[in-house]
């Protein structure tokens, strides 16, 4: 039994203590510890063993043989070094993390008690293959996960030289090198294993007593990497759909538009977000149906989640199911690795799907049986995976379900619980121009650095005459050219004109869509406040500017509800 005592400076030693105490061979007589407190100490143990938080105190107890130092100030090591005396062994945790205590315990026995104590336990319970060897190459221990992985039972391989049985290996090589040797592939000698190695030298004061290698096999690892690519692949995809989604927020109070058509469509919005069936949004190109399906989206239930955008005309066919359910790794050529599809992303979420018309009619029976059946296959897989996406579908306004490119769309159709919302065309809400052109100025100043407070009336009258066959993507596209043009605050006509004009002719409203008298009246009424203000002052300057008295100004806000 070696007489011992223990040194440390805070409480990360104290299982160092607990371990010490159970460890054969070992005498536990004392302990330092400098930080001063050891009330983590039993009154039992305070009465076992000598304490102090002095060094000089704990060097000079009588009868000692090693002093274990657990401190990480390198003047703690320097000091004990210097005070010692010659036949007390100095074990320096901080150099040798133990293992190099035992191998070198000046008593072979005690070593070999160590070796089948406490710190074999450990070893023997991990999942990776140990080997350790002595400084000549002898080889001192292996762990049961030695014998699992390679085959060779213990006693085959204890006290057999590692030069002899594995000479082109890690361990060896790095008893050579005298170095680490990290990452190295090989077979294990006397083996068929093939494994991946990591190899350290044991060094106690500056000698090489030993060596210890640590390694698994190929196939453990490369099915790691596998899982670690897997998820590597689901973060990336879900930050690629975050960073699309994440320029606009549309929310339902952000629809602009006072027209009772376009409010319908608000209502009916409204109603969408507060379901959780399937919404099928039609209307023109430029209507709005993905700024719809934003705001249906963040209105609803799932708004925590992910609403991932499949836009499948933009997609060609020959990649669409990919695109749409994914596929397994090596089910198709050049697919290396396991890639999620827009549904299986917008999992607990929602999926817009843009322009359904554009979808193959397989796929479309693909996407109704998820809906129906909460679960697809990915290309090349054998089992389904679950899936609980809220699905919005967006289509032109020449959707017919009964005549488009398969019976299927019928069937998408009729999806129970289905909610249909179709936008109606900027030309059949003339009112809403000038309120959306209020919302467009004020975030195309931002954006483009312009001051611009309105558009003259003249202006005005021009879009109101325009049948935008663009609808409102297009009245942002003509607007945001009239402000960069434009270098005073007033968007004049003149900054228009070659913008909504064709072969020197304004598209006009056609007959059938000339507006009742006083819905034009109430245009101009809103067009001449926007223009000069509520105040007082305003509405005199608004009175006269529609050649009316100030009274009559007041009796038509009145008649259309204050507008």
């Amino acid at each position: 039994m070696l007489n011992t005592v223990l040194v440390i400076e805070d409480r990360c030693g104290i299982e160092l203590f607990r371990f010490l105490q159970q460890c054969p061979g070992l005498f536990l007589v004392g302990l330092a510890d400098l930080s001063g407190d050891s009330t983590w100490l039993g009154a039992e143990e305070q009465k076992r063993y000598f304490i102090t938080s002095d060094l000089a105190r704990i060097t000079a107890l009588p009868g000692l043989q090693v002093v274990v130092n657990a401190a990480a100030d390198p003047r703690v090591s320097e000091s004990l070094k210097l005070n010692l005396k010659k036949e007390v062994e100095l074990v320096d945790l901080q150099a040798s993390r133990f293992l190099s205590a035992v191998l070198r315990a000046r008593d072979q026995l005690t070593a070999t008690r160590l070796l089948k104590g406490e710190l074999w336990a450990i070893l023997h319970s991990v999942q990776d293959a140990v080997e350790v060897v002595d400084a000549a190459g002898v080889i001192k221990y292996v762990n049961p996960a030695f014998t699992r992985v390679t085959g060779i039972p213990e006693s085959k391989r204890v006290n057999r030289n590692i030069f002899e049985v594995s000479p082109h290996g890690a361990l060896a090589q790095s008893l050579i090198r005298q170095k680490p040797v990290t990452g190295f592939r090989t077979i294990v000698g006397g083996s068929e294993a093939e494994v991946i190695s990591n190899a350290s030298p044991i060094i106690v004061d500056g000698e090489i007593t030993g060596a210890v290698v640590v390694f698994q096999p190929v196939g453990d690892i490369l099915k790691l990497m596998d899982q670690l690519k897997h998820s590597k692949t689901i973060i990336e995809n879900l930050y690629a759909q975050i960073d699309r989604i994440a320029g606009s927020r549309w929310n339902l109070e952000d629809l602009t538009g006072q027209s009772k058509v376009f409010k319908a469509a608000v209502e009916a919005a409204r109603r969408a977000a507060r379901s959780d069936g399937p919404v099928l949004i039609s209307g023109e190109s430029g209507t709005g149906k993905s700024v719809f399906a934003q705001a249906i989206h963040h209105g609803s239930a799932r708004k925590e989640r992910l609403l991932i955008t499949f836009d499948c005309s933009a997609i060609p066919d020959s990649i669409q199911e990919l695109e749409l359910f994914g596929c397994e790794k090596g089910a198709l050529p050049g697919v290396w690795r396991t890639r999620l599809g827009k549904i299986e992303l917008a999992h607990k979420g929602t999926l817009l799907v843009k322009e359904i018309g554009s979808l193959s009619p397989f796929l479309q029976r693909k996407l109704l049986q998820c809906m129906q059946d909460k679960q697809f296959y990915r290309i090349g897989a054998e089992t389904p995976v679950s899936n609980d996406a809220r699905v919005i579908i967006s289509a032109n306004e020449n959707f017919n379900p009964e005549g488009g490119k398969g019976p299927i769309m019928a069937e998408l159709y009729r999806y129970p619980g289905l909610i249909e919302i179709n936008l109606p065309p900027l030309r059949k809400r003339p009112e809403d121009i000038p309120p959306l052109l209020a919302e467009m100025m004020e975030r195309l100043n931002r954006k483009l650095g312009k001051q611009v407070r309105e558009v003259s009336p003249r202006a005005i009258q021009d879009m109101l005459e325009y049948r935008w066959p663009g609808n409102i993507d297009e009245l942002n596209s003509v607007l945001e050219r009239a402000v960069t043009a434009t270098d005073g605050p007033v968007i004049e006509y003149r900054h228009l004109a070659p913008y909504i004009e064709k072969d020197g002719e304004k598209n006009r409203l056609n007959l059938d869509d000339v507006l009742p008298l006083d819905k034009m009246e109430q245009i101009m009424l809103k067009l001449a406040l926007a223009r000069y203000g509520e105040t007082l002052e305003g509405k005199k300057k608004a009175a006269q500017a529609l050649n009316i008295s100030l009274a009559t100004l007041y009796n038509k806000l009145k008649k259309y509800n204050g507008l």
